[in-house]
């Protein structure tokens, strides 16, 4: 059955125009066509970014083998005078470029989540900072017993967020409150209580709290030896096991499986059974603890120290371009997290090449414009085939 179907797609395909044919892949209508237009809106930014390194008078490779180097170690560099490549290879650079992943990743899971069971979590900033104060607190005030002391720090971040997410759901489910309004003023409520509480810290100064005890930090000395000193943590296992808790709950389990029936259409969930109101409280709810994760890894992998924010880092709002970029898939989430961290891991070394380093912020920009558009172009198109639908209708009644 699957194969007669696939069969028919691909005839009805074989008629269309090239323009159709192009229309019909852009808007994710054929198999594979989101990871296709994903690939393509990236390629198509790093192409504008590109023409913008021409435009203000520098050499684009120097871009490119920024990137390079952090993906790879390696420092590539053309030397006029020798006429010949300067090369140097150090594994720090592959290290900080997976820790600054590393919250891109947890944020855009946040973000993806949400999104699956039909909702728009843009207070993933908030449930980050929910999650990070309260990784601080547990960090300085719980028990420092080696080998838990860090696991129940995470356990406390993972709780802030998920009531911070939780509380938006169950103003959605219960009062119907827009999930949009409700996040954004989150954003604002946790930045602040975070400040307040966190100046209360006896010996805390206007920036930073008492240094961390080591048994609450999140320090691999194995990872960080392997990678030549950098900041590289036990994150990575962190956001690993994140990774696979998305894929298996939302493609594997009986929530998942009402969750994503919510996010396609809540009258018909409700209808097959499924509870809408349930199931919106618990999605924000997830959303929220993988955010708070987030907060986590950087309070406790990335610091010595807990932090008086002075304002927001905006992992929060980067998630929701990753989430985007990556289709709201697990893997895509993890993909894009990556390429995100890649461009902001070579800011500062583009800079050292005399290139300005808001090039890859305009590069990101554009991915998230190309791939709104696709939306909006969808939406269109929908609007002139349901117009077309009923003048036809129409026309044949009369």
């Amino acid at each position: 059955m699957v194969e007669s179907k696939a069969k028919s797609m691909a005839k009805s395909m074989a008629k269309l125009s090239w323009r159709e044919r192009l229309l019909e892949l852009f808007t994710g209508r054929t198999p594979g066509s989101s990871a296709t237009v994903s690939v393509a809106v990236v390629l198509l930014g790093f192409l504008v970014g590109t023409f913008l390194i021409l435009a203000v008078g520098r050499n684009p490779a120097d871009m490119y083998f920024s990137m390079i180097q952090v993906v790879s170690g390696w420092y590539i560099r053309w030397d006029a005078a020798a006429g010949a490549f300067v090369t140097r290879f150090n594994l720090r650079y592959i290290g900080d470029w997976i820790v600054i992943s590393l919250p891109l990743i947890l944020c855009g899971l946040s973000m993806a989540f949400a999104a699956r069971a039909g909702l728009f979590n843009i207070g993933a900033e908030g449930q980050y900072i929910a999650g990070l104060t309260a990784a601080q607190f547990a960090a300085l005030y719980f028990p420092p017993i080696p080998g838990l002391h860090w696991i129940l720090a995470l356990c406390a971040a993972l709780a802030a967020g998920a009531l911070w997410g939780g509380i938006v759901g169950f103003l959605k489910a219960r009062y119907s409150v827009s999930e949009v309004v409700a996040t954004i003023m989150m954003n604002y409520i946790a930045l602040y209580a975070s400040r307040f509480f966190t100046m209360r810290i006896p010996g805390t100064n206007t920036y930073q709290t008492p240094p961390f005890p080591d048994t609450a930090r999140l320090r691999d000395p194995f990872l960080s030896a392997i990678t030549n000193g950098s900041r590289l943590n036990y994150g990575v296992y962190i956001t690993l096991a994140a990774l696979f808790f998305f894929w298996i709950v939302m493609g594997k389990t009986r929530l998942g499986y009402a969750l994503r029936a919510t996010g396609f259409n809540k009258e018909a969930a409700r209808y097959g059974g499924i509870s809408v109101k349930s199931g919106i409280t618990a999605a924000m709810a997830i959303s929220g603890a993988f955010a708070g994760l987030a907060g986590a890894i950087v309070s406790l992998g990335s610091f010595s120290a807990g932090r008086v924010l002075a304002a927001q880092d905006g992992y929060g709002f980067d998630g929701i371009a990753v989430a985007l970029v990556g289709n709201s898939s697990a893997w895509g989430t993890a993909l894009s997290g990556l390429l995100f961290g890649m461009l902001k891991s070579a800011q500062p070394l583009m800079q050292s090449r005399q290139l300005p380093k808001e090039i890859t912020a305009i590069i990101m920009g554009l991915v998230v414009v190309f791939i709104s558009l696709r939306a909006g172009l969808k939406i269109l198109i929908d609007k002139q085939m349901k117009e077309a639908a009923q003048a036809a209708q129409k026309g044949d009644a009369e």
